[in-house]
């Protein structure tokens, strides 16, 4: 596993649907994990069953001055713009999605990124052992 290092988080799906009766979904995480966290959101699209209205859809978090704050991300039309790319759009958890106007169904997919922070510890302390004992030629200079 050592190509990938630490560099390297692990990915696992992510998706919520917005609808007329669940009009926010929160992702959040266990505050005593002792890993990074962050949501790439890859696709906000209508789904079967929505109407020809406008559906806006929030998102809901927090400002550098742990205000909460709602920015639209995308406003979808069935006849005119039924999927939006968003490319990875990078949110750190807790975050809230809502469905401001529309009655949906609105999909959100996208990937949560996962970062062990303990894992990148003991690579260090083993990368530092490795060159202290000399086994192995370094592929960098070591830091001093």
């Amino acid at each position: 596993m050592e190509p990938h290092g630490p560099a390297c988080p692990g990915s696992v799906l992510f998706g919520c649907e917005l609808t007329a009766s669940t009009k926010s979904y929160t992702f959040q995480v266990d505050e005593e994990d002792d890993s990074d966290h962050i949501l790439a959101l890859s696709v906000v699209c209508l789904t079967e069953g929505a109407k020809d209205e406008c559906n806006v859809v929030e998102v809901v978090g927090r400002n550098h001055e742990n205000q909460e704050i709602a920015v639209p991300v995308a406003n979808l039309k069935l006849s005119c713009q039924p999927l939006l790319s968003l490319d990875n759009f990078k949110l750190q958890p807790p975050v809230t999605f809502r469905l401001a106007a529309g009655s949906g169904p609105v999909h959100l997919a996208g990937w949560h990124r996962i970062m062990h922070r303990e894992d990148a510890s003991f690579e260090e302390e083993d990368d530092l052992s490795e060159e202290d004992e000399g086994e192995l030629p370094p592929i960098m200079p070591a830091k001093k």
